[in-house]
């Protein structure tokens, strides 16, 4: 295939899959330094139609390191239609930060595992992988950085850390094998380009990403699901207590929703100052009074410290990447709190019970989100997850209540009573849902909702004992 017959066919290839807006592609390209990565993208580039990709090689900024690691990645992500163009990416940090020790052999291997998912995750939502390891003899590296150095028009592409990495060449080679042996999967294989004259690694590269987007995606095997944890105990929405004997009374409930306000004011401002992140994450049968918790928890709070995601259905530009990335973009920086009006659990509810989402989808997200959650404790993150619960009979009296009262009649929908008539699928799916999300910093709480007022005093009890806890663990 000629060369100008290769820039055609793959310019087509992209502009369907524009069209299709089916799948997104990743390519990414990592190895050994002075190996023509940034040449090659720039002129793959400009093969391409380049308002269709995007291009990223920089250093994490101080907003990405105030977040989870992955943050930095899932906010991205190519929209389906589009080709991303990662240089190093991922596997830059882990491969150079186990080179020069900063990982440890047993966190390096943690952060593969992590790698793994991540791109087993991408597969499973339609981003399809091109994973390029650039390659070149030590001899020949060497040769190159020293005709790079000698050139004033090229010598400032070549850094410190470029020598660091040709010192270092022995070990990213050994490092390497480990990475591509680790990581090779049928959904994301590793391609290797040698090092040889850029035109010819042009076409080479061109040629790998016409296949990529003219073959079938591959998807990747059926991912585990995860398994229940039998060393934790995970509520029961069978077992919840809803009916409270005796109302508490106006005046001492008011002075008890004060006291409850006044310690998580204090609480906040705390982990604000140590710069630690909170995640609330608030689930529940409908009308059990979620917004008015809500209301009342951030009545404590200072406005500028916290957000509230009501999440609903997917907007277009949430439906155009994978699915976890609507929740991974909206985490807090760093001493922030973010509260979620429903959440990642959705998919594993309304998405199973309404048949929203495929079953395979469903039971591999709750794997997904123990790893979603594991990733934000691991960055120090304060983790609550609230359920409310409350009785058929409640229910249907607040459901009353709101269709005979104008102002509250907007709370009200056909969704609501069509959730109601599957009462005993969603109960089901609320115990699978604890059973196989417990774990260790991620409890779920049932919260009793039948009286609005103890409610309200247990949510702040449960979400105050945890930034307590937090915030007694030694740093």
């Amino acid at each position: 295939m000629t060369t100008h017959t290769l820039r055609a066919r793959l310019l087509e290839a992209q502009l369907d899959l524009v069209r299709r807006r089916e799948r997104s592609v990743i390519v990414l390209l990592t190895g050994h330094a002075v190996t023509h990565k940034g040449r090659l993208v720039n002129e793959l580039d400009h093969w391409l139609e380049n308002r269709h990709t995007e291009v990223h090689a920089l250093a994490p900024s101080s907003e990405e390191q105030e977040r989870p690691y992955w943050w930095r990645f899932w906010r991205r992500l190519p929209d389906r239609g589009r080709i991303g163009i990662f240089i190093h990416g991922w596997y830059g940090d882990a491969l150079f930060a186990r080179a020069e020790r900063r990982l440890s052999p047993g966190a390096f291997r943690d952060r593969l595992a992590e790698i793994r998912a991540f791109e087993a995750e991408l597969a499973a939502e339609g981003v399809v992988l091109l994973k390029l390891w650039m390659d070149i003899e030590r001899p020949v590296q060497h040769r190159e950085m020293q005709a790079l150095q000698a050139d004033p028009a090229r010598a400032w592409q070549l850094g410190a850390s470029d020598w660091q990495r040709h010192q270092q060449h022995g070990v990213i080679d050994a490092l390497g094998c480990e990475v591509r042996e680790a990581t090779a999967a049928e959904h994301a294989p590793w391609r290797r380009l040698a090092f040889r004259d850029p035109a010819a690694q042009l076409e080479q590269l061109a040629g790998l990403l016409l296949e990529t987007l003219t073959a079938a995606p591959t998807p990747p095997r059926a991912l585990a699901q995860a398994p229940v944890d039998e060393a934790l105990e995970a509520p029961s929405i069978h077992h919840a207590e809803p009916r409270v004997s005796a109302p508490l009374k106006k005046p001492s409930y008011a002075a008890a929703l004060a006291e409850a306000q006044g310690r998580l004011a204090r609480n906040a401002r705390e982990l604000a100052r140590r710069r630690i992140p909170v995640v609330l994450a608030f689930e529940g049968l409908d009308a059990a009074g979620k917004g008015g918790g809500i209301h009342r928890l951030t009545a404590a709070l200072d406005a500028r410290q916290y957000r509230v995601h009501r999440i609903a259905a997917p907007s277009d530009e949430e439906r155009a990447l994978p699915w976890a990335w609507r929740f991974w973009r909206r985490l807090p920086a760093d001493g922030r709190i973010a509260l979620f009006d429903r959440s990642w659990y959705g998919r594993v509810l309304v998405e199973r019970v309404e048949g929203l989402a495929p079953e395979a989808a469903w039971r591999r997200a709750y794997a997904e989100i123990r790893e979603f959650e594991r990733q934000l404790l691991a960055h120090g993150a304060v983790l609550g997850k609230l359920f409310l619960s409350i009785s058929q009979e409640e229910q249907l009296r607040r459901f009353e209540a709101r269709a005979a009262a104008p102002h509250k009649r907007h709370k009200l929908t056909e969704e609501d009573w069509r959730n109601r008539a599957r009462w005993e699928d969603y109960r089901e799916a609320i115990d699978e849902m604890f059973a196989r999300t417990q774990a260790p910093g991620a409890e779920w709480a049932l919260i009793a909702c039948d009286d609005k007022c103890r409610a309200r005093l247990a949510l702040f009890e449960q979400i105050n004992r945890r930034l307590e806890a937090r915030l007694a663990a030694p740093c």
